[in-house]
């Protein structure tokens, strides 16, 4: 079989070894897992609850995701029109990217982000216009000058996985000003939840503005439920109409549906998730001050620090025969900010073993 000639440039994506895996190949007992950005403490009791009481799993999902759809309008304050769900974020990407993408187009976005923007341009044979981080920020003065008459998307992950940095409301409302109507500015929220800056932009609001603005948010990050796959888009309604007709039938399970709605009933365990997040990613800021580590300050729950001296795939090796799995980059290491004991084991190994001398 002959697939399309662009497949040949692309590899599938590798979630690397489980903890599991980790375990047999090393003879560890204990593994830490803080390289996908997951909740460390878990997801609301409410979801346990409401999954355990579903008995009908030989009927076909709610094709529109209907309670939920309530729910997220309502804790929007959208219509619900103009709201799609998807099996996570990556499916909307693939969604968009199908819906909007042919040759002859093209996307513009940031050179070190989320990998999946870039992924799905290639499959649909369009061209990709990179633009380097600026301080690990991305850099929309130069993304504006990319756009043209072909550009069809503007990827834009905010906070950027994996720098975990942010363009803050002035910057992102100039730029909106700046964009041609018929492009469409993708603003990638995955980690909206966990922001304490307070020059973040409410994007939401200017959707009111902007008809070609569409905000992705998800479940999978604070809310606690990657591994059920449910995420949304907020856009037009015009184009949500139109995008729609990409979605699969029934591609967000009765599973997930109901997890998501228990899950958005307790912004109290959200909020408590948030508030330890933020405590513990201050401790990594603190480590890295205080020992001269080069970092980017993320308002996610992870943390990028630079290795420009030691091969951070030596020392994400390290971590992993030490039972702590992180994420490595040509430039450094992504940690996902763990619990307090977690985060604690894989700095003294930091300290003591890789990065520091004492």
């Amino acid at each position: 079989m002959k697939v399309k000639s662009q497949l040949s440039t692309l590899t599938a994506y590798s979630p690397g070894l489980t903890s599991e895996q980790v375990k047999r190949k090393y003879g560890l007992t204990e593994i830490v897992k803080l390289a996908s950005n997951e909740n460390p403490y878990g997801s609301s009791p409410l979801v346990r609850q409401a999954i355990a009481d579903i008995d009908h799993f030989a009927i076909y999902p709610e094709g529109r995701a209907l309670h939920i759809r309530r729910a997220v309008a309502d804790h929007l304050g959208v219509d619900e029109n103009q709201l799609i769900f998807s099996s996570g974020l990556d499916e909307l990407i693939q969604m968009i990217s199908r819906a909007l993408l042919e040759k002859g187009t093209n996307i513009v976005t940031a050179a070190q982000t989320f990998p999946q923007y870039r992924h799905h341009a290639v499959i649909e044979d369009a061209q990709i216009r990179e633009v380097p981080l600026k301080n690990g920020v991305y850099d929309l003065d130069t993304m504006a000058k990319q756009i043209d008459a072909e550009t069809k998307i503007v990827w834009i992950c905010n906070p950027n996985n994996p720098t975990g940095t942010y363009v803050n409301s002035t910057e992102v409302e100039k730029f909106l000003q700046s964009v041609p109507s018929h492009v469409l500015v993708v603003m990638d929220e995955a980690y909206y939840e966990y922001v304490t800056a307070a020059d973040y932009p409410e994007t939401i609001p200017l959707l009111n503005k902007y008809n070609n603005l569409f905000v992705l948010r998800t479940f999978s990050k604070a809310y606690g439920l990657a591994s059920l796959r449910i995420g949304y888009g907020v856009g037009a309604t015009s184009f949500i109409k139109q995008l729609e007709v990409v979605r699969l039938p029934f591609n967000t399970s009765t599973l997930a549906q109901t997890a998501a709605l228990a899950a958005l009933e307790d912004q109290q365990f959200v909020e408590k998730s948030v508030k330890k997040n933020a405590m513990e990613r201050q401790k990594y800021i603190d480590f890295c001050t205080r020992h001269k580590l080069s970092y980017y300050p993320s308002q996610g729950n992870f943390i990028f620090i630079n290795i420009p001296s030691k091969d951070p795939m030596k020392v994400s090796q390290y971590l992993l025969e030490n039972g702590l799995i992180v994420r490595p980059f040509s430039n450094g290491i992504r940690i996902t900010v763990g619990t307090k004991d977690e985060n604690n084991k894989l700095r003294n190994v930091l300290k003591n073993k890789v990065l520091i001398s004492t």
